[in-house]
């Protein structure tokens, strides 16, 4: 049977992901390396007009599970449909992101088909016929190059670890059944943050800890808005109930990629290190110059956060006239 690679999509209140765009384009890099084909499989209920896009990124067929019973996402639910659809592919290659619901299925789907599994990959590549995944492991310490043994091999893609690119493929759409089979947990409500931007998903982050002294991260906030960015916190910080846990960088809590992550207060502790190292640059403000932090940092600035944020805000206003 011919090779083939599977892409799983992600998306909330009608939007893709910016994951989902990710993982695709990755897929569709991998897809050409082995010379074969890429599906991309997403859930939801009214999900076709948003599908279509999906062909722009590189895939050459667009498979609809359209029902109202995916219309949130149960981890139960979603995996018997997609491990169906996977025993009915038999794709090579499984990809999605390594968001919090990519994380729970991929784990879900490893442990069902008894397929090898890459989590929080950063980078991948194809040679001697052969699928190597590079992911991040003991918190960050070093970066392991894995290889698989099975199939469908799966890999959960990093957010912001690959490149968005555009591939014009015929997106050809195709609606499969749904059978969601039995499942023990029920849909009850959701509270949705509306307005903010994605942690995982940022290109800019701005992150503070125990040296915020206090709940108010207005200073940071206001300088993650004019850089279109979201504002981040240590385990210390939401220890303290400064910020809540869904804000968390670190071992503990979210892993972030971004562009630009910047270091309010924060001393610099492993756990922490091991959620954010892997930003492309790392700015350090703190008031100790022996603060960990500076070791990992690209730029250094020691002083008052609180006089240097707000004076970074205003420059940036300049700058935006």
């Amino acid at each position: 049977m011919a090779q083939s690679v599977l892409s799983i999509a992600e998306q909330s209140e009608g939007k893709f992901r910016k994951v989902t765009y990710e993982s695709l384009s990755e897929g569709r890099r991998i897809a050409d390396q082995m010379g074969c084909e890429l599906a991309v499989l997403v859930l939801g209920n009214t999900i076709e007009d948003i599908s279509k896009e999906l062909g722009q990124f590189g895939a050459d067929r667009i498979l609809l599970a359209d029902d109202p019973s995916l219309v949130e996402y149960l981890p139960d639910a979603y995996a018997n449909v997609v491990a169906d659809v996977i025993n009915t592919e038999t794709p090579d290659v499984v990809i999605l992101g390594a968001s919090t619901q990519g994380k729970d299925i991929a784990a879900r789907l490893s442990a069902r088909l008894n397929a090898p599994l890459a989590m929080d990959c950063v980078a991948v590549r194809f040679e001697n016929n052969e699928l190597t995944a590079t992911r991040s492991m003991f918190g960050g310490k070093i970066l392991a190059d894995v290889v698989f043994e099975g199939t469908p091999q799966i890999l959960a893609i990093r957010p912001n670890s690959s490149m968005i690119a555009k591939a014009d493929k015929s997106g050809s759409i195709e609606k499969i059944q749904v059978d969601t089979g039995t499942t023990a947990v029920k849909f009850i409500e959701k509270q949705l943050e509306t307005g903010k931007v994605e942690l995982t998903e940022a290109d800019i982050v701005v992150s503070g800890g125990r040296g915020m002294g206090g709940p108010d991260f207005s200073a940071l906030e206001e300088l993650a808005k004019l850089l279109n960015g979201a504002v981040g916190a240590s385990r210390s910080a939401v220890d303290e109930g400064w910020r809540s846990a869904a804000d968390q960088v670190g071992q503990t809590g979210k892993v972030v990629s971004p562009n630009l992550y910047i270091a309010c207060g924060i001393s610099g502790a492993i756990q922490h290190l091991a959620g954010m190292s892997s930003s492309k640059v790392i700015v350090a403000i703190n008031k100790d110059s022996d603060a960990p932090i500076f070791s990992k940092a690209d730029y250094g600035i020691e002083g008052d956060l609180f006089e240097i944020v707000p004076l970074i805000s205003e420059e940036i206003k300049k700058l935006n006239g």
